[in-house]
């Protein structure tokens, strides 16, 4: 995912001279909007904006400085002053007024924009033409009306360049609950931010506030924990205190001990956290002092605990680590024993729906599977004939 906005089609909105920003009309709810601000301040305590403040005086009229002698204004020139530099003043009422709250769902907001880092103007031009972000498997296209009111097309990034017209459109956040139920093969999705998001929808002109309700309800707590992170607030409880916290059936993970249950916590997350499987970046380690030895992938948001995905896995493989190795004997040729391995990891990749079904040089082959089970396999359903378990003969 890139850290930096782009602008759609890379479209390049500066000239010689700078960004070449839209024309930008004051709306009426700006400006009651900054007298309301003025309102609420004591005569002389300025109201900042980029590149100049206004405050009022101790006569009721306004006085406006940027950077040069102050200058005296009444309402009406104020208005007029104030609509000469509409860019900067919609900035302003987009994040204080509109968006609101300094929490996750501003700085999100500003984060799409590169709000912190860039001036009115460069943002204002690429807005003009459309900043794309990522966020999973989102695609999230910024662009500005020409009264400064932000808009924000929502798709899956799959759809990129998708005319709406050939997507199914939606207006309400709620809405985004039943495109995250089913994958693309329309198998429940247990885990939301798992790679597997559905796409063929778009929510085409959301405001600030709907595009936030709509990622988060796609994505939960991802940019609450997304937010965290960046204040250096985020919580982690890693895996033995996620543990310690199990009670009933889950109870059964506490019996892994410290020794051979940090090996077994390295495959659990080897299986559930690597990036093919979600999109998340864990942060929980073994414990506190101790952290894994995979890597936690390259998640935009970051995994704060063990999910309960990861959490139910583990207690059905603790339970399977339980049982004693056995040795069995059976023969296999060289190619039927890398058969076997190709078969394993086209199951754990995922990628068993790719290969072609007139394609036998693929181990996995349906047809070459079932060959192997044809020739290997009793009428049990024992490989090579050998029992799982022969005592039970």
């Amino acid at each position: 995912m890139s850290d930096q906005p782009q602008a759609a089609d890379s479209a390049d909105a500066a000239d010689a001279d700078g960004p070449e920003v839209p024309v930008i009309d004051l709306p009426g709810d700006a400006f009651d909007a900054v007298l309301d601000a003025l309102d609420d301040r004591d005569p002389d305590e300025p109201l900042r904006f980029e590149g100049f403040s206004v405050a009022r005086d101790d006569d009721g009229g306004y006085v406006l400085a940027d950077g040069g002698r102050p200058e005296p204004l009444t309402e009406r020139e104020l208005h007029e002053a104030l609509s000469e530099r509409a860019a900067a003043v919609t900035d302003w009422y987009a994040f204080e007024r509109v968006v609101g709250e300094f929490g996750p769902r501003r700085a999100f907001l500003r984060w799409i924009e590169d709000a912190d880092g860039e001036t009115v103007a460069t943002r204002y031009a690429a807005l003009a033409e459309g900043i794309e972000r990522a966020w999973g498997e989102l695609k999230i296209t910024a662009t500005i009306t020409d009264r400064g009111e932000r808009r924000y097309d929502l798709r899956h990034a799959d759809d990129a360049g998708v005319p709406v017209d050939d997507l199914e459109t939606h207006e309400d956040p709620l809405g985004a609950r039943e495109l995250v139920t089913l994958d693309e093969k329309g198998r429940y999705r247990p885990l939301k931010t798992a790679p597997s998001l559905a796409g063929g929808w778009v929510f085409p002109d959301l405001g600030p506030r709907d595009l936030y309700e709509t990622v988060e309800t796609i994505y939960p707590a991802t940019v609450a924990n997304w937010h965290r992170e960046r204040e250096g607030e985020l919580d982690v409880t890693h895996w033995r205190e996620t543990m310690e916290r199990q009670s009933g059936i889950y109870g059964v993970v506490k019996t892994w001990d410290r020794g051979e249950g940090y090996e077994h916590v390295n495959w659990v997350a080897e299986a559930c956290c690597d990036d093919s499987q979600c999109l998340k970046r864990r942060e929980w380690q073994y414990d506190e002092d101790t952290d894994l030895d995979v890597d936690g992938g390259d998640g935009a948001f970051p995994c704060r605990e063990p999910c309960s995905v990861v959490v139910s896995a583990a207690r059905k493989w603790t339970r399977l680590e339980s049982e004693q190795p056995r040795t069995y004997e059976f023969e296999l040729t060289p190619s039927e024993k890398e058969q076997v391995e190709d078969i394993i990891d086209a199951v754990a990749d995922g990628r068993t729906d790719e290969i072609r079904e007139a394609d036998t040089k693929e181990g996995a082959n349906r047809y070459r599977a079932r060959f192997l089970r044809a020739k290997r396999f009793d009428d049990e359903g024992n490989l090579g004939g050998v029992p799982t378990d022969p005592d039970a003969e």
